[in-house]
């Protein structure tokens, strides 16, 4: 198949820095088509086809590409892969020869690859300076294959209504291409004129189709900001001229106003304060997050004795639902104070230890207004008095320990109490067992005593410290 890769065309090649955001879908698809493309390794058959009174070479039938993605990307049902192919089609890898709709058909219509000099990788964005030399070439070829559709002639026209003192040029360079084309085979300048075609089919789709070409991000977002953007020479935005004019309104640009410039500063000034954390920061997280719960995950670490939902064996559910927890559970409580509050038999371990301390009224404060968001809502107004009273009224039996700023706001609330009457109150007791208590449940005597409960016997030394280890390794995670 010829290719043309060295064809030089007047298409935009794209500054890297300038990239898509979608630069490695781009390089999965063409891994794709290259191979699909690889006779070696059971390529698509790319053929000659005899039609009447002439040959039309290079193509492959759409049920061709569909059988070839089912059977190498191990795709079962046809209909997932007619739809790749069409997304792959979207993007002009492959296209049509008989239109200009970029779809994937499972029949025997003929498809051709795209030369790799056109894909979107290498050729993003091209300038409506490109798109005027290549309406103008196709004036100059005298072919009726060639001649311009209705909307292809008003572009042309407008084109050359907005490019008037640089028309001469635009058409010098479409006639030198004229000529390099002429020299060329015929068989390799009528695959090469069928790329460019379908090239543009892609960047300046028909009237009605959508243009499947992304946006680099950073354009994206000044475009947002109309009035940093200069206007062009057609009347629209310099970003947005990767679309036909026919098809873009123009914008008024207004002059930059005070106003303007302090949502400018008070946006800078919040992207300065925003927590950015390294992407290896991140991916230590989630590897360290992984490893900590890998055997709580029965999709990797087989339950014990058995997952019920695939046997018949419910003791595993037993076991949960028992109040002698097991080893492992118990050791899940000290990852987070969230583990420990979520499991029923956690929260009566660390109410017991509160009460030994006397200060379970912070977590019997925590779960009153948990159950309070799950009342009905002629029930809210007097469970909420009675929380009052119990926890934050003067002279409150089980009163707790809140800061000014969050009892002054409870108090507010109270007047017109609802579900979420005591937020501030909850998040500040919440705060204060986090860091205080939960931190010395974990030293404590009850919990280690039930972590070595249900282990492997073993020498009493050997226990103490592995046990030593784990709780200094929660207390750091």
């Amino acid at each position: 198949m010829a290719q043309g890769s060295g064809d030089q065309r007047a298409v935009g090649i794209a500054d890297p820095e300038e990239s898509s955001p979608n630069m490695i879908v781009y390089c999965k698809i063409e891994d794709i088509i290259t191979k699909m493309q690889d006779d070696k390794t059971g390529g698509v058959p790319i053929r000659t086809v005899k039609s009447f009174l002439s040959k039309i070479p290079s193509v492959v039938t759409g049920t061709d590409v569909v059988q070839w993605l089912m059977k190498n990307l191990s795709i079962e049902d046809p209909v997932e892969a007619i739809h790749l192919g069409s997304l792959i089609a979207a993007q002009g890898y492959i296209f049509p020869i008989s239109d200009h709709v970029l779809t994937m058909k499972d029949d025997g219509t003929f498809y051709r690859f795209q030369a790799p000099y056109f894909w979107p990788s290498n050729c993003w964005e091209p300038e409506n300076t490109d798109y005027a030399i290549y309406l103008c070439k196709r004036t100059m070829q005298n072919k009726a294959r060639l001649e311009l559709a209705d909307y292809e002639a008003e572009n042309l026209a407008r084109l050359q209504r907005a490019f008037a003192r640089k028309w001469e040029f635009i058409f010098m360079q479409a006639e030198a291409q004229v000529k390099i084309d002429r020299k060329k085979d015929k068989t390799e300048r009528k695959i090469l004129d069928s790329q460019e075609r379908a090239f543009w089919d892609v960047h300046r789709p028909v009237p009605g189709c959508v243009n499947t070409t992304e946006m680099d991000i950073r354009k994206c977002r000044r475009l947002k900001n109309p009035q940093k953007v200069k206007k062009s020479v057609y009347g629209v935005t310099e970003e947005s001229q990767a679309q036909s004019p026919v098809h873009v309104l123009s914008q008024p640009i207004r002059k930059t106003t005070k106003e303007d410039i302090r949502k400018q500063i008070t946006f800078l000034n919040t992207q300065i304060d925003r927590h950015c954390l390294k992407m290896s920061k991140v991916a230590e997280s989630l590897i360290a997050y992984t490893e900590q719960y890998m055997e709580y995950d029965p999709l990797i670490t087989p339950a014990e004795p058995s997952n019920p939902w695939i046997s018949d064996d419910v003791a595993l559910w037993d076991i949960e639902m028992s109040k002698e927890p097991s080893q492992q559970r118990v050791k899940r409580w000290g990852f987070s104070f969230d583990e420990i509050l979520k499991d029923q038999v956690g929260r009566d371990q660390f109410l017991r230890f509160l009460e030994s301390e006397f200060s379970s009224e912070n977590l019997r404060f925590w779960l009153a207004v948990q159950d309070l968001k799950k009342q009905p809502l002629q029930d809210v107004a007097k469970r909420v008095e009675e929380i009052w009273q119990e926890f934050l009224a003067p002279g409150a039996p089980s009163a707790i320990n809140l800061d000014s700023h969050s009892y002054e706001i409870t108090s507010q609330n109270v007047k017109d109490g609802g579900r979420y009457t005591f937020e501030d109150a909850q998040e500040h007791i919440y705060k204060l067992m986090k860091s205080d208590s939960y931190a010395r449940f974990l030293r404590s005597n009850a919990y280690q005593d039930l972590l070595l409960a249900k282990k492997k016997p073993e020498s009493e030394q050997g226990r103490r410290t592995s046990l030593e280890k784990f709780t200094r390794s929660v207390l750091l995670f």
